[in-house]
Formats: structure tokens, C-alpha cells, sequence
């Protein structure tokens, strides 16, 4: 019987999201992502803990990155899609977001996830696209593909029924 593998440890920081809920009442969406992407915000500490980055902001468009490291994994050795979950609610409520007036909040009210492939060390950054379709005065839709940078999708929302 071979031994245990040994522990791997992780450090990482994250900031008071304090500064970005107090600009949230005197910023536009849009405005709130822009500050996150530039730096001059800080990051949702969930951003931090998986390390999702936002990379590209624009009205009614947001993409982030993430890439897969071995913290990531689940017990099968391939990134737990409770990790490319998030991803993809990031930019889903981002995308909506950056079409919100100052003081304005949002909450999810649903994410349907279809993996279409194992995404492991190997897939390399991952990328996940969110476009706002309709933003309503309660509701919005929008949609969210994962791909890897060679544009190969990794996961994406379910086919309509």
C-alpha cells in the first residue's frame, strides 16, 4: 500500500469588499466592474478564493478567466464543475450588471450548466463569456459560455427544450 500524498498548501489574500459595496450606491454596473478590472475596486473575496479574473468589461458583455490548478480538482482529477459554476454565474450576473444604474442590486435567479468536457491542468486558462439578452426592470436573461483560448467549448447552458 503506498502512502498518502502529501499536503499541499495555498495562501492567498483578498480584500474588505467594503470599498466596492460603498461604490455600488454612487456607481453605475458598469462603472462597479470597470473599478474591479482596473484594480481601483477591489475583487468579490469569492473572485479571490478561485481565482476568477475579469479580463474584458463592456455594456451588456463580460468575460473572465480562470485557470485550473490541482485546487481546483475534484476526487476524478478534473476541475469540479462547482468551481466552473461560479465562472460562468460571474459573468452571467456581470454581463446583466454592467446595464444596472447606480445603487441598483441584483441576485440570481437561476444557472443551468452543461459540461462538455473534462477540464484539467492540461485545458489551460479557461474563458467564460457573458452576454446580457434582455434586461427588463426586474428580470434579465442572459447566457454564458466556457471555452478554453483556443475557443473549444468546455461547458455552456443547455440546449432550449
Amino acid at each position: 500500500m503506498s502512502a498518502a500524498p502529501a499536503p499541499q498548501h495555498r495562501t492567498y489574500t483578498w480584500h474588505d469588499p467594503q470599498p466596492t459595496a460603498e461604490a455600488i450606491q454612487r456607481l453605475s454596473g458598469l462603472e462597479v466592474l470597470q473599478g474591479i478590472g482596473d484594480g481601483t475596486l477591489p475583487a468579490p473575496p469569492a473572485m479571490d478564493t478561485l481565482a476568477i479574473e475579469p479580463v474584458e468589461i463592456e455594456p451588456g458583455r463580460v468575460v473572465f478567466e480562470l485557470t485550473p490548478t490541482g485546487r481546483h480538482y475534484s476526487a476524478l482529477g478534473t476541475v469540479h464543475g462547482g468551481v466552473l459554476a461560479p465562472l460562468a454565474d460571474n459573468a452571467l450576473g456581470a454581463c446583466v450588471y454592467t446595464s444596472l444604474p447606480a445603487g441598483t442590486g441584483y441576485t440570481t435567479q437561476g444557472i443551468d450548466v452543461t459540461f462538455l468536457r473534462p477540464v484539467t491542468i492540461e485545458t489551460g486558462r479557461t474563458r467564460c463569456e457573458g452576454t446580457a439578452l434582455d434586461v427588463g426592470r426586474r428580470t434579465a436573461y442572459a447566457t454564458a459560455a466556457i471555452t478554453d483560448l483556443a475557443g473549444r467549448p468546455l461547458a455552456r447552458p443547455p440546449p432550449p427544450a
